[in-house]
Parts: structure tokens; sequence; C-alpha cells
């Protein structure tokens, strides 16, 4: 299938031909690379118009659940959703272990609803290397709202932040100190919390985390003037709370459109894109390096056995042509 097949069949919303072009773009080919950057370039000027969210969650907090209902939700108002679903990777295999679509049984099986698990192929905090462009594909093919949801893990939270227009954290009650397993790094760029499993005998405990967490946020400075990020409560289990959070999210993007913070936003998403293929590709084009290839097995034995400081392997290898003149 050539790139104008491929930008097509995105195009008239051919799922089939979606999945396999987000799996081209997966590849590490070179020859598939080609292919793909051509493919993202005939389809950027139908790019942009989703909204597109980050959703994380402390471990326990329910959010494959939250997803699966807040789908619903959208799809029921007549929004076309893809997830994105970022695995960890198997560290023998580089497969996906977690099988979201088997975690998200309604909503795979919602005509309005796409779901993509994608390994993170061990890339930083998890995040698939080719997330920002499967993001793209899916705007392509008419998807409005994209969800991408974090592994939870390292710096994931972070990447995904960088790529997207409103990033949820999902928060739980009750489970000893109110603010478990959550970091100021999290809450410095969370644009809203929500406290799940707000039900049954666990709603005062839900409202007494909402107050804490409501005093954690105001201790920190908000990152924009124009919107400061509110706690809510919600329980996916009983879809109570879910309506109010979409709405949080388009109040969000009005607040940011009005303020013209959100078409700056999107020029920094562009930005950080950038940034992120050019160190990937400095990193590809290192270990590839013949030279660099040939030196690497004696300088890693030289660490190894102590005879070679790791700063110095280190230096030797950055600067291996730097050492030999210009390139």
């Amino acid at each position: 299938m050539n790139p104008q097949a491929h930008i097509d069949g995105v195009l008239a919303g051919d799922r089939l031909v979606l999945s396999r072009t987000i799996t081209l773009v997966e590849s590490s080919l070179p020859e598939h690379r080609q292919m793909a950057a051509a493919i993202i370039d005939g389809l950027l000027p139908h790019t942009g118009k989703a909204v597109r969210l980050g959703i994380t969650g402390v471990p326990g907090v329910g959010k494959s659940t939250f997803i699966e209902i807040f789908g619903m939700y959208l799809t029921s108002q007549g929004h076309r959703l893809a997830v994105l679903a970022v695995d960890p990777s198997s560290t023998r295999s580089r497969g996906s272990i977690m099988a979201d679509k088997t975690r998200m049984e309604q909503l795979c099986v919602e005509s309005m609803a796409f779901i993509r698990p994608s390994p993170s192929g061990g890339s930083l905090g998890g995040v698939a290397r080719k997330t920002r462009e499967t993001m793209l594909l899916c705007e392509a093919a008419g998807f409005d709202v994209i969800i991408v949801e974090t592994v939870g893990v390292g710096q994931s939270e972070t990447a995904v932040a960088s790529m997207v227009d409103f990033f949820l954290v999902l928060m739980l009650a009750g489970a000893g100190d109110e603010l478990q397993g959550i970091k100021k790094g999290v809450l410095e760029i969370a644009d809203a919390l929500a406290v799940n499993k707000a039900d049954g005998d666990n709603v005062e405990k839900a409202a007494q985390a909402k107050k804490a967490y409501e005093t954690a946020l105001h201790l920190l400075n908000t990152a924009s003037p124009a919107w400061s990020p509110p706690v809510l409560t919600c329980s996916a289990k009983e879809n109570l709370g879910i309506d109010a959070i979409w709405q949080t999210v388009l109040a969000h993007k009005q607040a940011f459109e009005t303020s013209g913070e959100f078409a700056e936003k999107r020029q920094k998403q562009a930005l950080d894109w950038m940034w992120a293929l050019i160190e990937e590709g400095l990193k590809d084009r290192f270990y590839k390096n013949p030279e660099i290839v040939k030196a690497l097995p004696d300088l890693k034995r030289s660490v190894i056995n102590g005879s070679v400081a790791p700063a110095a392997a280190a230096d030797e290898l950055l600067f291996f042509l730097d050492k030999r003149g210009p390139v």
C-alpha cells in the first residue's frame, strides 16, 4: 500500500486502514519510517480539531473502568472517541502485557469508539514512542475526542501532559494518607483532580479527600492565570459525576481559547514533538554509528572490570567523532 492509499483510507474513516497505518507509524524499520513521515505530512492539514485528554491515576483507582464509563458517556453524546492506551512493554518480548481491550468490554464493541493498545517499546516513562503521530492519525480519521491513558509510572505523566490539552488525575479516598501516591510534579501539571469511587460508604471519605486535595492545590502556583484546577468527585461504578468532568474539560477549553493560551499550548505541543523526535533520532544514530558500534563492547568491558570510569567511557563515546576532527 502506497502513502496516498493510507492517507485516503484514514480520511475515509476506514478502521482497518487506520490500524495498519498506526502499525506502520510504530515500526522502527527505515523504509516504514519514510512512508510514515509522508503519510503524517499528508494528513497534517486534517488534524488539530479534536479535544486531547490525558488521564492518569494512582494504583487501584479504577482507571480502566473510569475510561470505559467516561467513553460510553462521550459516545452517547455523539462524540467519536479514540483511546490510546499505552501498555508497558514486556522486557523479553517487547509486546503489550496489559491487554486494555479486555479491560474495556463495553467500549471496545462501541461503534463510535476506537481503542488502540500500544506497547511502549521501553521508551521514557512507558509512553509509546509514536503516541503523538497515532493521535494525529485518529484525528484525521474523524475522531473528535482523543484520550491518552498513561501507565502511571515514572515520568509518563509529564510526557503525556506535553501532548494533550487537558490532563486529568484520578485519585482515591480512604486509603490512609489522602495525598497517597501523588507527587508535587503531578499536581503541578494537573488541570483537574477527580476522586473516584465516591459511592456507598465511601461518599464521606471522598468529600474529605476532596478538601485535602483542594488544600494541596492551593499551596501551588497555578500554571495559568485563566484556570485554577478544580477537585471533583465521581463514581465510575455508579456512573456519578461523569458529566461534571466533561463539562470541566469544555470549560477549560473555553477559558484557554478566550485567553489565547489554547493556540499557544498547541504550538508548544508541536515543538515538544519536534524535540522528542530529535532526541530519538540522535539516540538512534548514536547506536548505529559504525565507530561507536566498534568501540562500545571494549568500553563496556572496561567499565565492568573497573579499569575505566563510567564518566570517562561516556565522554569517549559521546565525543568519539569530535576527537577525529570535524564531521
